[in-house]
């Protein structure tokens, strides 16, 4: 008796990934268009102070890239854990319209990630942009469709806060007072900054909405996936007069390289150009007005830290961190008038490298920031080996990586190459120490470049044609890949 004592002892001792199934909630939060600038990353002076804090007990992912840069595709990837060299899912549409919509029919095996935590046990939640709509619903931004689940079968329940803006797409590209870029009022200024509170914009009621869940979670007991959607700092930059204040008291430098380069994979920046600005549209922007939308960019950061803050505080105050993996993921990164680029749509660093922190009670406490290569892909069989969920099969094979011993600290890493892909062909390859570009076409690669990423993370020095050996080894390396 006194054997079999000191053995259940010994058992409950070992941590949760041991001991069985569906090991820890899961607080997924998804940040739109939101690259490494923040303090944990190296940005001084920081706009990101509870993200920062977050780093202190993550293990931070300093060379995360995704795997599509636009906001539907790289979310199809995250949730259904397919490669877009499988699915060819390039769009923003990818969820719900042609060859690669989820089936609104529930299938043997999970169809998506939140599908297979729910098919658990887990009650899962969704407040804001998981998916590619802003509230997980289908609707075009003129309102017109027929509300059905993007990706169905996921969520017990949509809870995403409307407010006065009404619908999805109105609380996604809003502006104070209810009005929103979709209302046919003509509302399409680049930058606002006149809220007052936190709540009477967007994310700041989708922060309130997580924290009511939390606590509800906290009376109920029960296992939970709740997948929280902020939409700053994406177009339009909207955040509140305080934060705009703060950041345009900051000496903000122009951007780097800030003239378009000699490369095949430059674009237009039509996204950010189509919007009102009360400076002239010049490309590249003059150097007062490139500081002025890189510190309205850096305002809008700032109010979705705030946010982010305000959850993780009633995560500890309910003590459910203890119980909780936290993951924060920004979806791609974004151009601030690096290469005369404002956005993301290219296949450059700088629209493919973004943050991902992972949080695992007990063993990131102490904090850890690893340059193992990640890749978007590899969140989803994380969450399975940390989790084990009850249920775990799924529609098609995962092919991301799991990082969990990345996490725990016992590999330095689990990957040589992450790659992503873009429209026309796009394939772009990335190791420790280089970013190769190319396009395919009838089979063959064509428009090669080749950067050293420690010089720098802009296209300013085309190494293909003096580093062959590297091209061949980056090519087999992308042809191998999933």
């Amino acid at each position: 008796m006194i054997r079999f004592g000191l053995f259940l002892l010994a058992l409950l001792a070992l941590p949760a990934t041991v001991q069985g199934e569906n090991n820890y909630n899961v607080l997924f939060i998804a940040v739109d268009d939101l690259r490494p600038e923040l303090g944990s990353f190296g940005r001084s002076p920081t706009v990101s102070p509870n993200l920062d804090q977050l780093a202190q007990h993550s293990c931070v992912f300093r060379q995360h890239f995704v795997q599509v840069p636009t906001c539907g595709a790289s979310r199809f990837a995250m949730l259904t854990g397919r490669s877009p060299k499988q699915t060819k899912a390039l769009g923003n549409e990818a969820l719900y319209n042609g060859k690669t919509a989820l089936s609104q029919q529930q299938l043997p095996a999970a169809q998506s990630m939140p599908e297979l935590f729910r098919r658990s046990g887990y009650h899962t939640t969704l407040i804001g942009k998981i998916s590619h709509t802003a509230d997980g619903k289908v609707y075009a931004y003129n309102g017109q469709g027929d509300g059905r689940d993007e990706v169905p079968h996921a969520w017990d329940e949509l809870a995403t806060p409307y407010g006065p803006w009404k619908r999805g797409w109105g609380i996604f590209f809003a502006y104070a007072d209810g009005k929103h870029r979709e209302d046919g009022q003509g509302n399409s200024d680049l930058m606002q900054f006149t809220a007052e509170e936190d709540t009477d914009l967007p994310d700041g009621l989708m922060a309130q909405t997580a924290v009511e869940k939390l606590k509800r979670y906290q009376q109920t007991g029960e296992r939970f996936f709740l997948g929280l959607g902020f939409f700053k700092p994406h177009l339009p930059f909207v955040a509140t007069k305080q934060d705009w204040e703060a950041v345009d008291a900051m000496d903000i430098e122009p951007a780097p390289h800030g003239t378009k380069p000699e490369t095949t994979y430059w674009h237009k920046s039509g996204e950010f150009y189509k919007y009102r600005m009360d400076f002239p549209k010049t490309n590249p922007l003059a150097e007062a007005d490139q500081i002025k939308a890189r510190k309205a960019y850096l305002a809008c950061v700032r109010y979705t830290d705030r946010q982010i803050g305000k959850v993780l505080a009633a995560l500890q105050e309910t003590g459910l961190d203890q119980s909780t993996i936290v993951v924060v993921w920004g979806d791609h990164g974004w151009h601030l008038g690096e290469s005369a680029i404002w956005g993301k749509h290219s296949s450059l660093e700088r629209a493919l490298k973004s943050p991902l922190f992972i949080k695992l009670p007990g063993v990131t406490d102490q904090g850890q920031a690893t340059n193992a290569l990640a890749e978007t892909l590899d969140i989803y069989p994380t969450l399975i080996d940390l989790c084990q969920p009850k249920f775990q099969e799924t529609t098609f094979p995962l092919d991301g990586i799991s990082q969990a011993a990345v996490v725990r600290g016992e590999k330095e890493k689990v990957r040589d190459t992450a790659i992503s892909y873009w429209q026309g062909g796009q394939v772009s390859i990335r190791s420790n120490d280089y970013r190769l570009i190319a396009r395919k076409r009838g089979g063959k690669m064509e428009n090669i470049e080749l950067y050293d990423i420690h010089k720098s993370p802009d296209p300013t020095d085309n190494l293909a044609t003096d580093k062959p050996e590297v091209v061949a080894k980056l090519l087999e390396a992308a042809q191998e890949a999933n």
